[in-house]
């Protein structure tokens, strides 16, 4: 995800964003841990979309409260 798609979304379409991406993060280390799968550059982008939404999402909340 790019960080001018990240910036387009709204606040609560951000935290959403970043449970459900949480909760991808938690099954692909299950499943790299299990054996199941090999592939870690897909577990390394899903962290790096993650940091750029909470990223996004600090400074949005930043901004409402000044």
């Amino acid at each position: 995800m790019k960080i001018a798609d990240v910036r387009k979304l709204s606040t609560s379409e951000l935290a959403t964003q970043s449970t459900k991406l949480r909760d991808e993060i938690a099954e692909l280390r299950r499943r790299l841990y299990g054996g199941e799968t090999q592939n870690v550059r897909v577990l390394r982008s899903k962290r790096k979309d993650l940091a750029r939404i909470l990223t996004v999402l600090t400074e949005q909340l930043a901004k409402e409260k000044i």
